[in-house]
């Protein structure tokens, strides 16, 4: 599965991305304007609340399941999810969760813990 969500991260990045870069190009970095194209419908207004909902739940999940699993590098899917979105954040810290509980198999393997 870290392929499988390292793949997932990369498509999350690039397609939102692929997106916003035009817009910024053109508008620059006018956070008034980002979210008045964003909320200029019902439609988009529907989905930037559940992305932002999204989001808050995923960086929850990272901070609560990556200490509790002692995921490394926390602070990279938590700048993913706020700089990109929910779909670059989330599958980042899956993989990354996958890494680290990969890893603890190997200790557990090399040391006899069963």
């Amino acid at each position: 599965m870290k392929w499988t969500y390292s793949f997932l991260a990369i498509t999350g990045f690039i397609l939102p991305m692929s997106q916003f870069t035009p817009w910024a190009l053109e508008h620059g970095l006018d956070i008034g304007r980002f979210f008045a194209d964003l909320f200029s419908n019902r439609i988009g207004g529907f989905f930037g609340m559940d992305v932002f909902v999204a989001a808050v739940v995923t960086i929850l999940l990272i901070q609560q399941e990556g200490k509790r699993l002692q995921v490394p590098n926390l602070l990279l899917p938590i700048l993913g999810t706020l700089l990109v979105g929910v779909s670059f954040g989330l599958p980042l810290f899956l993989a990354l969760r996958e890494r680290a509980l990969q890893m603890g198999m190997e200790i557990e393997k090399h040391h006899g813990v069963a």
